[in-house]
């Protein structure tokens, strides 16, 4: 049954892991915890047996926001779904309580502030419940790092519907949220349902933040056009960034608690509803947003905890696809945190927001795969596969160096802190070690200790981040108020040749060979003209039902679509998030949009595709391309030899460029257009087949543009200068 909800609705064929386990902890009428990482799927875990079910679910739900956006998705699945907030006007709530009483409704959202009231208790006791969703349930924790009172009340729903079903939802909790969360709420005997917390389609790149801005550039230039988002920690940080941004021509949008309520809420909606492609915000801003699509995080300084960080972070490529995520953090941060908890009351709950930050600070500066630290955090390894490399972080992917003779360089940063009486911070212990001759230096005496110098061949900021690196490997640890360098335990273990730290500096660009595993394969079939096409259909059909883009169909729907070009009912139905309802309001449109653009460029439909469990390299035909190519012939003179259609062709052209590493396309574009399509792809990007077709006035088919495009992917992939 649960299945065939699944297919019907939402167009899945399956489930991801502890989603069945989870649901039937719902039908089987016990209680649950239920962790699953942001884009696992934890709606899906009691909106699907709210279906099964007889009667009303009900679903706490913190954020008016969020509320209106997943009601908005369960209507276009064609669920009956309602939300009661503070928006609505009496009518409004008046017309969804007839709705409730006239069993209408299969699920009603509702915040804990709403749902307490004694109204509202009264009313739902004369209805048929059939079960209750606490979303966000972290909240309830008050060792969590987003604990809210008001989720403390919802206590008194376990002794007004005793015979009801309690199931509390979240992201991220270690084993003492948990263990709160079923105390606070009085479950009984739950099933605690705890999934990997990874998130192997993240990819991780952890920086100091040195050039500011234009670190922020290096990653949105690498995804133009696409949605992001960047935290800041002040809420000047924000405004200052957006209008740079903006000044460059990136549509940005701030969002902080300075600003009025509408201005925010306007900001929201224009970034969920594709309007602006980037929101630039402190950490009020992100539980609401259950946006699919985001292809990017970028943190411009430091969280305060790793939950706060796993759970923002998370909010990228929440559909599965591939996303980055890159933390830029300065001392600063660490320092603004710090004083934050000094004056806040002492006990337990300051105790582990310490520990938490100590975390954060420990992932900043470590040197260890940025998955692996993430997931042991939370008291999980990652598989034995990806004991190696996770494939998906700056460390793994050899973005950084391991300094070979770290023990030696450690041992002398120790050496100086020792010989500066351990009396001075990182700045200052730099500028000894790189031999500055400054002021303070001289009137210390401090050019005269044996330590001065001594890794003046190094770049000062090379040394500073190695200084942060020893404190976040505990070897060092940061003192008072001014953060004054003091030597720990195992530091002195260092300095007596005991222990080696690891040291991290940037690899030299020709190294950065290696790309994240997920990228290509998520891609790997994809006609990105088609996927740009249907993105503007799903844009105008969005905008039409006033809804965000991503609930008409989300990126992972479309570059199925892309994939495999269906343009029957039974081909399109059978594309995943293609539910009967979806089918019946868009199918024919989306239909028509890829048969037309077939037509145009001459390339085939309703192909099989290809995705990256199923791709065992080239084909035989395929090999016999790769040979003529090889000889330097053209698409045309391998399609007569190989006796297939010139389109098949133009894909094995494709993946010949990738698979020999082909970097000049000169044997199959005319010399004089390859600067020209060149040009028009450093203008737009990799991923904008459409716009760079425009560029060119429509000047230059496709299938010229497309090996040019193969091509400078390979030159970048390997470092090399297009």
């Amino acid at each position: 049954m649960l299945l065939d909800v699944l297919q019907r609705y939402w167009g899945y064929d399956g489930f991801r892991p502890l989603q069945e386990a989870a649901m039937r902890s719902v039908l089987d009428g016990r209680d649950s915890v239920v962790v699953l990482p942001t884009g696992g799927g934890k709606s899906l875990c009691y909106q699907a047996p709210a279906m099964c079910l007889d009667g009303l679910a009900i679903v706490v739900s913190p954020l008016i926001s969020l509320m209106k956006d997943q009601v908005d998705a369960l209507r276009t699945n064609g669920i009956p779904a309602v939300f009661v907030n503070s928006t609505q006007t009496g009518a409004e709530r008046a017309r969804v309580a007839e709705d409730i009483r006239a069993e209408r409704v299969k699920l009603l959202y509702v915040s804990p502030e709403k749902l307490v009231q004694d109204r509202m208790i009264e009313f739902l006791k004369g209805l048929k419940v059939s079960m209750f969703a606490i979303d966000e349930a972290h909240c309830v924790s008050e060792w969590g790092h987003d604990f809210r009172p008001e989720y403390r009340q919802l206590n008194l729903l376990r002794a007004n519907f005793p015979d009801v079903g309690l199931h509390a939802y979240t992201a991220t909790a270690t084993e003492r949220v948990r263990h709160d969360i079923a105390k606070s709420l009085e479950l009984r005997q739950p099933d605690v349902l705890v999934g990997s917390f990874d998130r192997p389609n993240l990819i991780y790149k952890v920086e100091r933040r040195k050039s500011g801005l234009g670190q922020v550039r290096e990653v949105l230039d690498r995804h133009k056009g696409e949605s992001g988002i960047i935290y800041c920690t002040t809420r000047a940080d924000v405004d200052k960034l957006s209008i740079e941004l903006n000044g460059q021509d990136f549509k940005t949008l701030p969002y902080h608690a300075g600003m009025a309520d509408d201005e925010r809420r306007r900001h929201q909606d224009d970034f969920i509803e594709d309007r602006c492609d980037i929101i630039v915000a402190t950490v009020a801003f992100g539980m609401g947003i259950d946006k699919s699509n985001v292809r990017f995080v970028i943190h411009y300084g430091m969280p305060k905890s790793l939950e706060s960080y796993q759970q923002e972070s998370g909010r990228a490529g929440r559909d599965g696809l591939e996303a980055d995520c890159c933390l830029f953090h300065s001392g600063s941060e660490y320092i603004r945190w710090q004083r934050m908890l000094e004056e806040s009351p002492p006990g337990p709950v300051r105790e582990a927001a310490a520990q938490s930050l100590e975390a954060i600070s420990k992932f900043a500066t470590g040197a260890n795969c940025r998955h692996r630290a993430l997931v042991n955090y939370f008291g999980q390894d990652l598989p034995a596969e990806q004991a190696e490399s996770c494939g998906a972080c700056d460390v793994c992917l050899g973005q950084l160096d391991l300094v070979e003779d770290a023990q030696v360089i450690g041992q002398k940063i120790l050496s100086s802190v020792f010989r500066q009486d351990q009396r001075f911070g990182g700045d200052y212990t730099a500028l000894v070690l790189k031999g500055s001759l400054d002021q303070r230096i001289l009137q210390n005496g401090h050019d005269k200790l044996s330590t001065h110098g001594l890794l003046k061949d190094v770049a000062q900021k090379t040394i500073r981040d190695w200084i942060e690196q020893l404190v976040g490997q505990g070897f060092l640890k940061k003192d008072g108020e001014y953060n004054i360098l003091k030597l720990t335990p195992t530091g002195w273990q260092l300095i007596k040749g005991e222990l080696t730290p690891k040291l991290l500096r940037p690899a030299p660009p020709k190294r950065e060979k290696r790309q994240a595993v997920v990228i290509g394969d998520s891609w790997d079939g994809v006609d990105r003209g088609l996927f740009d096409t249907l993105r503007d259909l799903r844009r105008a059909k969005a905008g039409a039902l006033s809804v965000p883009a991503y609930i008409v169909f989300g990126d992972t729907a479309l570059r199925e679509m892309a994939r495999r070009r269906p343009t029957t009912i039974a081909d399109f139905r059978s594309v995943k998030g293609v539910g009967d309802k979806k089918l019946a309001d868009f199918g024919q449109e989306f239909i028509a949009c890829i048969t037309n653009y077939c037509q145009q460029h001459g390339v085939a439909t309703d192909t099989p595709g290809r995705t990256a469990t199923e791709d065992n390299g080239p084909n035989l035909s395929a090999l016999a391309a790769f040979r003529l190519f090889r000889e330097g012939r053209s698409i045309g003179d391998v399609a007569n030899v190989i006796s297939r259609a010139t389109s098949t062709v133009t894909g094995y052209l494709a993946e010949f460029i990738r698979h020999d590493g082909i970097t000049d396309p000169s044997p199959w574009v005319p010399a004089e257009l390859i600067p020209r399509i060149e040009a028009a792809v450093r203008k737009h990007g990799f991923e904008r087949l459409g716009t760079i077709f425009d560029e060119l006035n429509g000047e230059v088919s496709y299938e010229l543009i497309r090996p040019v495009l193969d091509c400078l992917r390979v030159r970048e992939h390997f470092g090399e200068e297009s």
